[in-house]
């Protein structure tokens, strides 16, 4: 018999069947079906002419009514219409068949090379236990030197890459796609323009980088809750490779987006605004989905997410409770990016918490001795502008002067230039060495 026994139980089980009874912006209101939350509920649809209707995920309860959040479009919904609780909770595709794959929000293949053939997995995973984690040592290589020398990661780290909007952070985590010596890679663009989709994955990812990737899409123009849950499903998958004891790069743009889905759809449910509109649960949720990358026992996710500054401020309320999570940071500045130099990293507003970790003593003195020259010719910028510094007050500065152009060089990368580890701190130690005695 097809499906063992199983699948006869599954059929032979009634169905918990209700009513919607009240539709508000976002929000589905029903009645006659129990539920917890989390559970999933599809509105609409006739069982007898085999219709489907829009599934719709459980996000609160009171009183015999369950608030849902639809995960697709409810045009044509109306009071009345039909609501039953779908069985068992959300599950997504894991294992080596979905390398190379593009995902929407809910786990299924939108890139036309047909279905999934793979195990599936509960979409929810407890974060690794605090004593269960191994201790980050291991350096992962990003192939991009401004990191690998002066902000090196480690395997198992969780960094932000904050910046505004159009200052390259898209372009930034195609380069760690294609040159970090992680074993696979998980993206998940939440949010994201519909028009930006193909250009990432054809011109920034290319067809070398999505082979080792996993790419799950949701777009600006989705509900809430499809975005929410895309970024749940691009966590789950890494976790699975996690799981196998592989070392993979979890990528996310934008962590903020993810944010704004949860704050739509906590106010949907009925929770107050607090911060800048941001209901109280908006944060446990941020926290719990960077809880969990990092190390176990056995792998590692190594989280890199993107945080879009409003306005270019680091101090909203999104970016700074993601900043003191995160184990570091790194700073896309608008200025380096109008003027042509790319990746456009802040490296003296950057941070690596693991740097001292994961990198040897003689390659920290290196990294310091680069920043102690920035900072200098920072610091003296505008007398040097005006013309009015004198040779020989700082010799940090002159150093800084005299080798600009080669700092420059050294920091600057092609999208398509991948830098091995030990030929970037080969050009770091040149580059330092031609400072000459700088304390």
């Amino acid at each position: 018999m097809n499906g063992g026994w199983p699948a006869v139980v599954e059929a032979a089980r009634p169905l918990r069947t209700g009513t919607v009874s009240r539709i508000v912006g976002l929000g589905v209101d029903i009645r006659g079906v129990h539920g917890a939350v989390g559970d999933l509920i599809e509105l609409g649809g006739t069982t007898d002419r085999g219709t489907a209707g829009v599934p719709a995920e459980v996000v609160a309860a009171d009183r015999g009514i369950l608030r849902c959040m639809p995960l697709g479009v409810t045009d044509g919904l109306r009071v009345g219409d039909a609501a039953r609780a779908l069985s068992g909770r959300a599950r997504v595709p894991v294992g080596p068949s979905v390398l190379g794959r593009v995902l929407d929000g809910l786990g299924r293949p939108i890139d036309g090379r047909g279905p999934l053939v793979g195990p599936r997995v509960d979409l929810d995973h407890a974060p690794p236990s605090a004593m269960g984690r191994e201790r980050i040592t291991e350096p992962l290589v990003t192939g991009v030197r401004a990191i690998d020398t002066l902000t090196p990661l480690g395997r198992g780290q969780r960094v932000g890459l904050f910046a505004g909007s159009g200052v390259g952070k898209s372009s930034l985590l195609s380069m760690i796609a294609r040159g970090s010596s992680a074993s696979a890679n998980v993206i998940a663009l939440v949010g994201e323009r519909g028009r930006e989709v193909r250009e990432f994955l054809e011109d920034d990812l290319g067809p070398a980088g999505l082979a080792r990737s996993v790419v799950v899409v949701s777009t600006s123009d989705q509900p809430a809750m499809a975005r929410l849950r895309a970024a749940s499903t691009a966590t789950r998958i890494a976790e699975s490779f996690r799981d196998e004891g592989q070392h993979v790069v979890l990528m996310m743009d934008s962590l903020t987006r993810v944010a704004m889905a949860q704050r739509e759809i906590g106010l949907a449910a009925g929770e107050p605004p607090a911060t800048r509109g941001y209901p109280p649960s908006t944060f446990p949720v941020l926290a719990r989905l960077l809880e969990r990358a990092g190390t176990d026992r056995r792998g590692s996710i190594t989280g890199i997410y993107t945080v879009l500054v409003e306005g270019d401020d680091h101090n909203e309320p999104v970016a700074d409770t993601v900043r003191s999570i995160l184990d570091g940071h790194l700073v896309l500045d608008r200025t380096l990016a109008v003027t042509g130099h790319h990746p456009a990293i802040d490296v003296l507003g950057s941070v690596s918490r693991l740097a001292g970790k994961v990198a040897t003593g003689d390659q920290r003195r290196l990294a310091t001795t680069l920043r102690a020259v920035l900072a200098a010719r920072q610091d003296a910028r505008d007398l040097i502008g005006v013309g009015a510094y004198q040779p020989g007050a700082d010799p940090r500065v002159d150093a800084a002067v005299a080798s600009a152009r080669a700092i420059d060089a050294f920091l600057r990368q092609d999208l398509d230039d991948r830098s091995p580890a030990a030929e970037s701190w080969r050009r770091l130690g040149e580059l330092v060495a031609s400072f000459g005695d700088v304390s």
